[in-house]
């Protein structure tokens, strides 16, 4: 776990990327299991429920989220064990992002993309990604999990930087 922001920002022909990764040493089938199973679901981001399925809606609980609200979030592809895209709506606006493994020699890397049509929210999106990837890491190797006020403000301006 670190608490230097890892995250990088890329141009795209309708706005940009966020990329942040984490690696593990596991196999992609273990790190998929960590980011599509609930019950490990659970541990990092929050449980979901209902069926899950290219094309269809789970609804997902922000557990470490305040008043822990149930959000809808539709899966746009799932192609075990490398590739997870997924989208919501909110209150905050649109979310459009991908989950992509890549598996060598016993480690998985995770690459989280978030694709942005603004960069308006960077400085609270990237802290936001980063804390989670970390609640990830934390849960996978049983280690103390991290504080968001850890991530946020102190990640703002390096993420607003990027813009």
């Amino acid at each position: 776990m670190t608490l230097e922001p890892t995250g990088q920002l890329t141009p795209t022909p309708t706005g940009h990327d966020l990329i942040l990764t984490r690696s593990y040493r596991a196999s992609a089938d273990d790190v998929w299991a960590s980011v599509t199973e609930p019950e490990r679901t659970a541990r990092w981001f929050g449980p979901w429920r209902g069926q899950a399925a290219t094309g269809r809606t789970i609804e997902v609980q922000m557990v470490f989220e305040e008043s822990a609200p149930w959000c809808p979030l539709r899966i746009e592809a799932c192609e075990p064990p490398r590739r997870l895209a997924v989208s919501m709506e909110d209150e905050a606006g649109s979310w459009s992002m991908e989950l992509l493994l890549a598996e060598s020699d016993g480690t998985t890397e995770l690459r989280l993309v978030h694709h942005l049509a603004s960069t308006e929210h960077l400085g609270q999106t990237g802290p936001g990604w980063e804390y989670y990837l970390d609640m990830l890491t934390a849960a996978r190797t049983g280690g103390p999990r991290p504080d968001f006020e850890d991530y946020y403000p102190a990640q703002k301006a390096y993420f607003e930087s990027l813009a």
